[in-house]
């Protein structure tokens, strides 16, 4: 397992699925935009495990599977391989992973997409959750370029900063507390967690 668990820190799963960055053709950009968007978003401690993988269905299922397992990830965030052609089976193999699907996030993602390109119906992500006997996490299918990564985690906001369409980021935080996850807090500038008033613990 990697580095010592801290009960308040959140551990986050990176997976980049690329058969030509993960043989070294190009480099991953994937994990890359993810860490970045994570820095800056986030205001509570985390520690990310990155996985850099083919596609292939039984590999990215199995990894999922690892970093909740025994990695003890609470969130795990994939980038790639979710289109249509015959090599993109990243839902597939998150499903076959998890134990209850997240519809709403897939959603959520393509209404975003939608805002930018006509063909973001044809994008298949989707989100999940994997529940063992003492842990459980979410999985969420990403786009694989940076700038779609970005708009789908932090939503669209008008030139006075007014929320056009929220980002599925702002639902993540609440749904790890439902999960039994650390209390994750957010930059309220990149994107505003929502919760409850009952749920909101004091700052500090």
């Amino acid at each position: 397992m990697t580095n010592i668990l801290n009960p308040a820190q959140i551990r986050i799963g990176l997976v980049s699925i690329s058969d030509r960055a993960s043989t070294g053709v190009y480099e991953d950009q994937g994990i890359p935009a993810l860490q970045t968007w994570l820095n800056n978003a986030l205001v509570h401690p985390f520690i990310c495990i990155n996985r850099l993988i083919a596609d292939e269905q039984e590999l990215i299922t199995k990894t999922l599977i690892e970093l909740v397992d025994e990695e003890k990830c609470h969130l795990v965030l994939t980038t790639g391989g979710t289109g249509p052609s015959r090599r993109d089976v990243t839902p597939e193999a998150t499903l076959a992973a998890s134990t209850r699907e997240m519809p709403g996030f897939g959603e959520q993602m393509r209404q975003i997409s939608l805002k930018f390109v006509p063909t973001a119906i044809l994008s298949r992500q989707v989100g999940a959750l994997r529940e063992i006997e003492n842990h459980a996490a979410l999985m969420i299918n990403l786009p694989g370029q940076p700038k779609a990564i970005a708009e789908t985690l932090e939503g669209l906001k008008d030139s006075d900063g007014k929320v056009i369409a929220s980002g599925i980021f702002a639902a993540v935080p609440y749904c790890i507390d439902l999960i039994g996850g650390p209390y994750v807090e957010t930059n309220d500038a990149v994107v505003k967690a929502f919760r409850p008033k009952s749920a909101i613990k004091p700052k500090g």
